[in-house]
């Protein structure tokens, strides 16, 4: 769809994730098994036609790079438009630190998004495991006449987060910020329609008056001149990963099948890079329950509760549970793990014992040897 170009936020490296951002942001975080959570966001921008993107990066972006590639895994690999990777272009004030907020983020981009042709932007966050309707939220926006129209949840995430309160109308004229709990209103999942206009004339206001955040700032202003916010609802799972906690909930419940219905869909697929590789080999001692298992890996000890990515290696005598291991984690023979996240080609010598919680799992450094 011409009228619409997407953006995604993929910059914030999220510090809760500890370990598992040392070297990525949260964006290309590894997420049941076989994808990243930035596949979502570009899946449901592709699902909707919108296949002229840009990705706000700004720095431990190289995972990102190697993983989405020219997009053509999600038909954005074009001549003209497609996928763009936005790094600061080069300006140094935005290479100091973090990005302080989405409008500092919008602004340290905004030679771009002022050359976009396009009537309207569609603005979603890159760690969310959601599989958002896009194609239905457009509609809604055009069809109410709203300016901006904010994408939420009925769920009340865990982290703190800010809630629209909706009227008769189908219009939030307030917001409740910051809140860490359920309440009055639904809780914005940080995604976005609003016309180019309106968003680069905030851009402006903030920009003059030393003002970095898109809610607290420019919404805020937006609703007190009398603007209207229209809002539709995410009907499905949507969680984002704010921390390891939430990292493991959310493995944990694709365990689950009504939640893998809900992020997969058959109507709007998830698309990831495209990897080949032989099947899982199973061995004559191997025992597998409730989990998820990529291609490529080699199971001979037992398994339960657990999301494996490709090529892991579980030796005999290994009881594993509970856990999250990504691509090429060799665990011993004998070895037993409960609770563990194991990033990237780490190791765990036989016999080792591992014994994490829900609450608190434990984290095994990428390409660590214990």
């Amino acid at each position: 769809m011409s009228d619409f170009h997407g953006i995604i936020f993929a910059y914030g490296t999220v510090s809760d994730l500890g370990e598992l951002v040392k070297t990525r942001t949260a964006a290309s975080l590894p997420f049941c098994g076989r994808y990243r959570l930035i596949d979502f966001a570009l899946s449901s921008m592709m699902n909707a036609g919108v296949l002229d993107v840009g990705v706000i990066m700004q720095r431990d972006y190289q995972s990102l790079l190697d993983h989405i590639g020219s997009g053509k895994d999600w038909d954005m690999g074009r001549r003209i438009g497609g996928l763009r990777m936005l790094p600061p272009f080069g300006l140094p004030e935005y290479h100091k630190g973090d990005y302080t907020g989405t409008i500092e983020a919008l602004n340290a981009v905004s030679t771009y998004i002022r050359e976009l042709r396009a009537k309207y932007i569609v603005m979603v966050q890159g760690n969310v495991a959601a599989n958002l309707d896009l194609k239905a939220a457009m509609r809604r926006h055009i069809e109410s006449g709203a300016e901006i129209t904010a994408i939420c949840t009925e769920r009340t995430p865990e982290y703190r987060h800010h809630r629209y309160v909706v009227d008769a109308d189908g219009f939030a004229r307030h917001m409740i910020f910051n809140q860490t709990v359920g309440g009055e209103g639904l809780a914005s999942l940080e995604a976005y329609i609003i016309s180019k206009e309106l968003l680069v004339s905030m851009m402006d206001a903030c920009a003059a008056a030393n003002h970095y955040h898109f809610h607290r700032d420019a919404i805020a202003a937006y609703l007190a001149s009398g603007g209207k916010v229209g809002v539709y609802l995410h009907p499905g799972y949507a969680r984002r990963i704010m921390s390891l906690e939430t990292y493991f909930d959310a493995s944990m419940d694709m365990l689950k099948p009504e939640c893998r219905a809900e992020l997969f869909p058959k109507e709007r697929p998830v698309r990831t890079k495209s990897h080949e590789d032989v099947s899982t080999y199973y061995g004559e001692g191997a025992f597998v329950t409730n989990s998820l298992i990529s291609d490529g890996s080699i199971i001979e000890g037992e398994v339960k509760n657990c999301v494996l990515s490709s090529d892991v290696r579980i030796a005999k005598g290994a009881k594993i549970e509970n856990c999250i291991l990504m691509r090429g984690c060799n665990i011993g023979e004998g070895v037993i793990l409960n609770s563990v996240i194991a990033d990237k080609y780490s190791r765990v010598s036989p016999y080792q014992t591992l014994m994490g919680s829900e609450k608190l799992p434990i984290v095994i450094p990428k390409n660590s040897k214990i």
